[in-house]
């Protein structure tokens, strides 16, 4: 399956407005200005696959009911930071929709072989050398 170029449906995204963390002067007890987005994986129009490496992934993001919460503080603006967090789903969703090469096994070729032998065989007459001689 190539990348895919998935946009999530404002009706999958559930924000909550919370009080971000760290400095912010007077305003910080006041104003909530960062975002906590929930976006459960069962219930979206993402690809079966997709899904299904979501699911496996051991991710800190990503809840034992398959909900992904991701919480975005960056900036002092409420709608930069709901913009930020689902541009972090979509990055998220893009790398689990990647499917990594499969792997074949190969063998070392008879030249290699021949290099690492003759590689340990020097080794092993240099240790040699080291040792006491009895004479």
């Amino acid at each position: 399956m190539p990348d895919i170029h998935w946009t999530p449906r404002p009706d999958e995204l559930e924000f909550d407005a919370i009080r971000a963390s760290g400095p912010g002067g007077q305003n910080v007890n006041k104003v909530s200005n960062a975002v906590h987005l929930r976006f459960d994986i069962h219930t979206s129009s993402l690809p079966e696959a997709v899904k299904a490496r979501l699911l496996n992934w051991a991710d800190q993001r990503i809840t034992s009911e398959g909900v992904v919460v991701i919480k975005a503080q960056d900036s002092r603006s409420l709608e930069r930071n709901r913009a930020d967090a689902v541009a972090r789903l979509i990055e998220l969703v893009q790398a689990a929709a990647h499917v990594p090469k499969a792997r074949r096994a190969t063998k070392p070729t008879y030249g290699s072989k021949q290099r690492r032998l003759e590689g340990k065989s020097k080794r092993s007459d240099i240790k040699a050398g080291r040792r006491s001689k009895d004479y």
